[in-house]
């Protein structure tokens, strides 16, 4: 192979690892704060935004293909922000 086809397989295989380390950080990340949010009185849309993540993240259908996992990475972030505002907003109403 030549040089430049070489750091163009790297270039991407680096990108794609890191990018699904960061996607595999963000699903450990949205598990432990849905268990802490579980008995939390998490309103239904909340849990819909986490359970909707993560079936996001393991189907085969993106909107992005599959070497570049930034979708999946938003849509965990999404649902994590929805996660822990429902929380704060609970904490809030709470005496």
């Amino acid at each position: 192979m030549s040089t430049e086809i070489t750091m163009v397989v790297v270039i991407v295989g680096v990108v794609f690892v890191g990018s699904a380390a960061l996607t595999i950080f963000l699903a450990v990340r949205l598990l432990r704060a849905r268990k802490l949010l579980r008995d939390a009185g998490v309103p239904p849309e909340n849990k819909l935004a986490f359970w909707g993540a993560l079936i996001y993240l393991i189907s085969p259908v993106d909107l992005l293909p599959d070497p570049v996992l930034l979708d999946d990475i938003g849509v965990l972030l999404l649902a994590l922000r929805s996660l822990h505002s429902s929380k704060s907003a609970n904490s809030v109403r709470r005496p």
